[in-house]
């Protein structure tokens, strides 16, 4: 009697656990609340664009004029620097001994110079002029000019040495800051462009923004309309911008990770903006999000 009862059980027990099943599954599951509130516009009407902190200056990748391992690194991430200013430095060792047989060779030049002069001077001196052929005077003489000669190309090599040393050092161009510093003493730096400049300076007061803004709505945007800029992953922070200039030409719109290579479809007006950082925590690369006034 039991048994008759035991399927039909089992049976509306699974009907029920299906039932349950269906119902849980057609229930949406709860959005989950964002992360970061996005960023509200500060204008009823407006253009909106993304930017990348900039130096004012723009980004300047330093590279080294010369091929050779690196010496000496005098600054570093952070530090401000003046133009002219040494940053690093290359292997000077033999360059200098270069330096030391082209100052030799110049003292030697100025020896056969003041020789040739002398026995000139002599020749010249000679009271009978039937002593000394015209011929002969005119070989001293020649020689007097083939000495000069060798003492200007003797200067010259030893000026074009000392200039080789000189560009060992690699000096700041302007006055800034050294955003990125990947030199590293006894690291050998090529005399190429690289991915990854071995340094980056820029001018930081005041900071720029570059922003893109979509070719569609290039046309709504004009010169000093105001903009306002929201850190992304704080809306808190904003901050207004100061127009400085359209990049005239419109490019691919590039991916803001870092890489180069990467492009999306989009063609993109660049316009640049200037701010003053005060105590706002931004940093030069960071990303905000930017709304640009636009007329109605």
């Amino acid at each position: 009697m039991v048994r008759f009862y035991i399927l039909p059980v089992l049976a509306l027990i699974g009907i029920i656990f299906v039932l349950r099943t269906v119902i849980a599954g057609s229930i949406p599951p709860p959005v989950a609340p964002p992360v970061v509130e996005p960023a509200r516009p500060p204008y009823s009407t407006f253009v909106a664009g993304s930017g990348i902190i900039e130096a004012s200056s723009e980004n300047i990748g330093i590279a080294s004029p010369l091929a050779g391992v690196i010496e000496a690194v005098f600054v570093k991430a952070g530090d401000s620097v003046t133009t002219g200013q040494p940053l690093f430095a290359l292997e000077s060792r033999p360059i200098i001994a270069e330096l030391d047989v082209r100052k030799a060779q110049v003292e030697k030049a100025k020896a056969i110079l003041a020789d040739t002069e002398t026995q000139l001077s002599i020749y010249k001196s000679v009271g009978d002029a039937r002593a000394i052929t015209k011929g002969e005077l005119l070989k001293r003489e020649s020689l007097v000019s083939v000495a000069k000669a060798g003492l200007v190309e003797a200067e010259s090599q030893l000026d074009a040495t000392q200039t080789t040393l000189n560009r060992l050092t690699i000096r700041s161009p302007i006055d800034g800051a050294v955003l990125q510093s990947r030199a590293r003493t006894g690291e050998f730096a090529p005399a190429q462009v690289m991915t990854t400049p071995l340094m980056v300076v820029g001018s930081v007061d005041p900071l720029a923004v570059r922003v893109d803004v979509d070719e569609n709505d290039a046309w709504r945007v004009e010169a000093g309309r105001p903009a306002r800029a929201i850190l992304r992953g704080n809306t808190e922070v904003s901050f207004p911008l100061t127009f400085v200039r359209f990049e005239p030409y419109v490019i691919p719109k590039r991916s803001l990770t870092g890489e180069s290579t990467e492009r999306v479809d989009t063609r993109v007006l660049q316009i640049i903006y200037n701010f003053d950082k005060k105590d706002l925590p931004i940093f030069v690369g960071q990303l905000v999000d930017v709304y640009i006034e636009s007329p109605k």
